[in-house]
């Protein structure tokens, strides 16, 4: 940070992203002072942003000429490489000694090769993948799962506060953070499954989802998953907070993580089995609590006709 008179002149931070989570990070980040300059592929989402007092940029590479520290919140590896060095990329605009804090969930191989890529440049990487949803994210209350080097930690000190209520140093190597968040995913789309089979079978039996949903909720069997996922579905609304379509990627790196070092993950290939049968179903950009559909004949909440058999449940896919 500069110092002028008595002030402390915080830096601008960039976001690339402004999605459930990116728009989260990017406001509390406005609230804690900083000013931001904030890229999305959404005009209406960036003109919004602006209004709130944040900087609209055209680019990815005009948020890095005004900025050295960029936070990517993107979906995958592919869009973290095509936001960081394909055309108007950050990478480029990106002053040696900058950093960049990489969000998505991707495979340890991943972002291994892309510290590799950024230091050949001289520009630092936080591996910084994060969890809590975009209820937490727009409170800057998320859980941050962080590796990498001293020089790193030191450019992201003050920021990482800012937008999250828990920051976990794992350690100094790039990569120990994805692999938290490998561990995270696996449990958070198992418990999801597993809170759509329950509701299946309570619904699939007679009995009335409001009263299974109560009695569970206050019950040993509860998940924070079952509280969050299945409260959607009483209400019918499967409006993708996180899409069916994010834990088919999710778990599927999972699963290439065991798979590569030799380890059984019977449940995450059943629950994986589970939200790719939902996806072939046309159910891939709904909530992923849109998941239970795939279950046959059951009757769901704001549903005028059963579920399973490729059927959407009444809504919309």
């Amino acid at each position: 940070m500069k110092q002028e008179g008595q002030h402390i002149m915080k830096p601008s931070i960039g976001v690339i992203g402004l999605g459930a989570m990116g728009l989260g990070v990017a406001q509390s980040l406005l609230r804690a002072g900083y000013a931001v300059h904030a890229c999305d592929i959404r005009p209406e989402v960036l003109a919004a942003f602006a209004a709130q007092g944040g900087t609209a940029s055209a680019t990815p590479a005009g948020v890095a000429e005004a900025c050295d520290i960029v936070i990517v919140l993107v979906v995958n590896a592919d869009q973290t490489d095509a936001v960081l060095f394909g055309p108007d990329g950050a990478f480029a605009a990106m002053r040696p000694g900058g950093l960049v804090i990489a969000c998505a969930t991707v495979a340890p191989a991943a972002i291994e090769a892309l510290e590799t890529r950024l230091r050949a440049g001289g520009v630092w990487l936080l591996d910084a993948p994060m969890s809590g949803g975009a209820a937490k994210a727009a409170t800057g209350e998320m859980t941050l799962m962080t590796s990498g080097p001293p020089e790193a930690y030191d450019r992201a000190r003050d920021v990482l506060p800012a937008i999250a209520g828990r920051v976990y140093r794992v350690g100094d190597r790039v990569g120990l953070g994805t692999r938290i968040k490998i561990i995270n995913q696996l449990l958070a789309g198992v418990h999801i499954a597993a809170a759509a089979e329950a509701m299946a079978l309570g619904l699939r039996e007679g009995a009335d989802p409001k009263t299974v949903y109560d009695i569970i909720t206050h019950s040993a069997g509860n998940s924070w998953m079952f509280e969050n996922r299945m409260a959607h579905v009483l209400a019918g609304d499967y409006t993708p907070l996180s899409a069916v379509d994010i834990f088919v990627k999710d778990l599927g790196l999972v699963l290439d993580t065991a798979r590569a070092a030799r380890f059984p993950l019977p449940l995450a290939s059943a629950a994986h089995q589970m939200f790719l049968q939902a996806a072939a179903a046309g159910l891939g950009r709904e909530d992923d609590s849109a998941v239970i559909k795939i279950f046959p004949g059951i009757a769901l909440p704001g549903a005028d006709r059963p579920a399973g058999n490729g059927n959407a449940g009444g809504a919309a896919s």
